[in-house]
């Protein structure tokens, strides 16, 4: 193989890979001087000049004439005088000699090894580019088409070819993608795995929802509201707490929209994910009031050293403030950065009911506890629920609930 077809052959692969000029000469030039360090153990007095457009390569050996009998005939970037007439009759001591090095004199192997070496410094810079580019997009919002489905992630590619990776956790629980899909996701992380990058996606982040509000709201974009933090159970509920600095922008208002048209486009990517909007405050206990919302609060105790807050509601609120499977006290504790308490206020009329305190030397301690998290910190509060509500709101094993239901039922059958 010969220069001119080594060289149009690496820049064409080269030219493929979107590798600019500049790089593509550098990578040939380094390419060239290992093979001349491997020959003539230094690189130091040669000029490698290459025209990848034309497929030119030129490789000149540089010595200085000095005298057959002089010490530094030995010298790496010296030649003889002898030597140096047989190259050129007229040469002098004291003058430069260029030779020229014809790239069959590196042998046919060494030809082979430096195309081999080539084509593996493009595919290293490709994946050093690959990285580079989506570790630069990190935590944005990329859109890639379904290629392959597996059991633990989902494959995809990007619009130059490029995989990328939906693992099982990061997709929503409801998410059902089929090949040929376009899917909406940001760029959670790039890993180096073995030498290659691995950029994987996340549609269950509370960033996937931050830059979704950025695309369909402009004062977020704009940064006239800021999202002061974002809270999920991916395709169930998420609480996003927002404020502006500018007294005429409502930043709740701005974020729903027109009868709710800004965020009914979030909630559809995120596959019927119910967002609740709350105005940001530093009065803790109005910040606790919004985040318990859409339920009522009736009055708010907060200790500071344990960070655990008890709310008090009426009976017919206690549900709402637990919301469905337990996401709403769920995440108004996480927004909050407290862990609520919710208890049910006490009927003062409700003479037959009985406060859960009232069974200690029957039920345990702490199974008391795990109702009274939930809001039941009655008997009759309890009774009210049905065996799968009360599995669904606590931790408690279907035995235990039973036994408690014959425990409080047998009280009032007394």
């Amino acid at each position: 193989m010969d220069a001119k077809i080594l060289i149009e052959s690496f820049a064409e692969f080269a030219r493929s890979k979107n590798v600019d000029r500049p790089t593509m000469i550098r990578i040939l030039e380094d390419v060239f001087r290992a093979m001349i360090r491997k020959k003539f153990e230094t690189d130091e007095n040669f000029d490698v000049t290459i025209n990848a457009d034309k497929g030119d390569l030129e490789i000149f050996r540089i010595r200085e004439i000095v005298d057959d009998n002089s010490e530094d005939i030995w010298d790496f970037d010296k030649i003889s005088f002898t030597e140096a007439r047989k190259i050129e009759p007229d040469f002098e001591i004291g003058e430069e000699v260029y030779e020229k090095i014809e790239l069959e004199e590196f042998g046919r192997r060494a030809v082979q090894m430096a195309r081999q070496t080539l084509i593996q410094r493009i595919k290293d810079l490709e994946k050093d580019i690959l990285y580079n580019k989506y570790e630069e997009q990190v935590g944005e919002i990329v859109s890639a088409e379904v290629y392959q489905i597996l059991g633990r992630e989902i494959l995809l590619i990007d619009g130059d070819g490029n995989e990328l990776i939906l693992p099982k956790g990061e997709q929503i629980p409801k998410d059902r993608f089929r090949k040929g899909d376009t899917v909406k996701a940001i760029v959670h992380r790039v890993d180096m795995n073995n030498g290659n990058p691995k950029i994987i996606l996340s549609r269950t982040s509370p960033v996937f929802l931050e830059r979704l509000f950025e695309n369909e709201v402009p004062e977020v974009y704009d940064g006239l509201i800021t999202i002061v933090k974002i809270v999920r159970e991916p395709g169930e509920r998420a609480k996003v707490a927002v404020e502006s600095y500018d007294d005429r922008i409502d930043p709740v208002g701005a974020c729903v929209g027109m009868k709710g048209s800004r965020i009914h486009a979030v909630v559809r990517e995120l596959q019927n994910e119910n967002i609740d909007v709350i105005n940001y405050t530093e009065n803790l206990d109005l910040y606790v009031t919004r985040a318990l919302s859409p339920a009522k609060v009736s009055s708010i105790t907060v200790d500071q050293d344990r960070k655990r807050i008890s709310v008090f509601l009426k009976p017919d609120q206690v549900s709402l403030a637990i919301g469905k499977g337990g996401f709403n006290i769920k995440l108004a504790s996480r927004l909050v950065g407290y862990e609520i308490d919710v208890f049910r206020e006490l009927n003062e009329y409700d003479d037959e009911d009985v406060d859960l305190s009232e069974f200690v030397d029957e039920i345990d301690g702490w199974i008391i506890d795990e109702l009274k998290k939930t809001g039941l910190d009655t008997a009759k509060s309890v009774l009210a629920l049905t065996k799968e509500d009360l599995t669904r709101r606590t931790e408690l094993e279907e035995e235990t609930i039973d036994e408690i239901f014959r425990i409080l039922r047998q009280e009032f059958e007394q």
